[in-house]
């Protein structure tokens, strides 16, 4: 980072808070997904300003995708004055719902002792609005880069990313000779270069019974029931061999260092009518969705048969038991190795900015790395953002301002070398 650009930078901090105020106002809550298309035409408007080439890509046809919610994706391309490789900054627009318990405004974007408030502060736009500045940055100081920059905001990264980067990696967005080199400032910390993360198996699990009335269950079979046993057989004989699995893989928090499962919901029996009194009824089906997140080191088919066999088990030992089981989705664990040039360049300049040593760590959850590297076979892709990981789809989300500035710094730093081979 030369002083020039990060002085230019640090000129741009009230810019940079009002990008992530004007992006935080626009609702953009997944699912279902909405204010996708304002959200990024406000985008390639900024883009459009400063040279770069505008396209809008709507994932027709992809999950959640309809006129109502349409699923717009945005990329933005700027051609430098000669060949060159090409630096791609990805962030996805979409936030989770904010949820109860907030104390100020989730889409007010108010600033408060150094921290900008709201839903997506922190994952994502934070990081997006730094890469743009941090781009904006750099063409200022060096208008005549080689190579190419491009940015993208996209859509669904909350719910597996599919009509978002997945969609953009199969049309060629994300793969040689068009792009080289992907950063993705998710909120990592300020001083932590994200290398991959860790697998997920999502997977529906319904248990099957016989309806009755409710007040003679015995002519029945309640699935509910069956489900509690399952969960009874996940507390004593699974959850006890996933504690005991650790990984190689530099994964943070630490409790993430190990294999975990969660229950995402439960639903079993029948409501009826508008003053949600239960119906008297046996319930012949209960359905749960799990989240099985797994390293490295385990395999995708051993990670399913641990599930299946206490399913399996049950069926043979527990009477009336039947169940079925579908795939929600698969990611497997990756790691980009941390010789590949955009982690050395992008930690480098971590050391200049913050005067100390990155951090090479590993997300607990997945991001859209996984369809980067998978669908479009491009390895040299990373996580590196502003943001406190913790504070991610919490109430009073927040992002702290300087951290916005640092990782402006570190971007633009890392781009410059990026595409000119040469430290600034």
């Amino acid at each position: 980072m030369s002083d020039l650009l990060g002085r230019r930078i640090e000129a741009k901090r009230e810019d940079l808070v009002a990008l992530t105020q004007d992006l935080v106002r626009i609702p953009t809550v997944n699912p279902p997904g909405e204010a996708y298309r304002p959200c990024a035409e406000f985008i390639g408007r900024r883009l459009s300003q400063c040279g770069f080439e505008v396209s809008y890509h709507r994932a027709e046809g992809e999950i959640g995708d309809s006129d109502r919610y349409p699923r717009t994706n945005v990329v933005a391309r700027r051609e430098g004055r000669g060949p060159g490789p090409c630096v791609h900054f990805n962030g996805h627009i979409d936030v989770v719902a904010p949820g109860e318990g907030w104390t100020l405004d989730p889409f007010g974007g108010e600033v408060r002792n150094g921290k900008i408030y709201g839903r997506g502060t922190c994952d994502m736009k934070g990081g997006l609005a730094a890469a743009v500045v941090a781009v904006e940055a750099l063409l200022e100081e060096v208008p005549d880069l080689p190579g190419a920059l491009e940015i993208s905001g996209t859509v669904d990264e909350e719910s597996g990313g599919f009509g978002g980067v997945a969609y953009l990696a199969r049309k060629g967005f994300f793969s040689k000779p068009r792009v080289d080199h992907v950063i993705i400032p998710e909120p990592l910390n300020v001083d932590r270069v994200c290398l991959g993360h860790r697998g997920v198996w999502w997977a529906e699990i319904e248990t099957k019974g016989h309806i009755a009335h409710g007040s003679m269950p015995f002519l029945g079979d309640c699935a509910v029931r069956h489900m509690g046993a399952f969960l009874s057989r996940l507390e004593s004989e699974l959850y006890p061999k996933l504690a005991a699995k650790r990984t190689e893989m530099p994964v943070v928090p630490e409790g993430a260092r190990q294999s975990t499962l969660n229950i995402n919901s439960l639903h079993g029996g029948l409501q009826e009518g508008h003053d949600g009194l239960p119906a008297p009824l046996v319930p012949d089906s209960c359905r749960m969705v799990i989240d099985r997140r797994f390293l490295i080191e385990e395999s995708l088919e051993v990670v399913k048969q641990e599930v299946v066999g206490i399913l399996e088990a049950m069926r043979e030992d527990r009477e009336r038991f039947d169940y079925s089981i579908k795939d929600l989705m698969e990611v497997h664990p990756l790691m980009t190795d941390a010789d590949m040039p955009v982690v050395r360049s992008v930690s480098a300049e971590i050391e200049k900015v913050l005067g100390r040593p990155a951090q090479h760590i590993v997300s607990p959850g997945t991001y859209d790395q996984k369809h980067v590297t998978r669908i479009g076979h491009l390895k040299d892709c990373i996580a590196y953002g502003p943001g406190i990981l913790d504070l991610a789809h919490q109430p009073d989300e927040f992002i702290v301002i300087d951290d916005m500035v640092a990782s402006a710094k570190v971007m633009a730093g890392a781009a410059r070398t990026l595409l000119t081979g040469a430290h600034a």
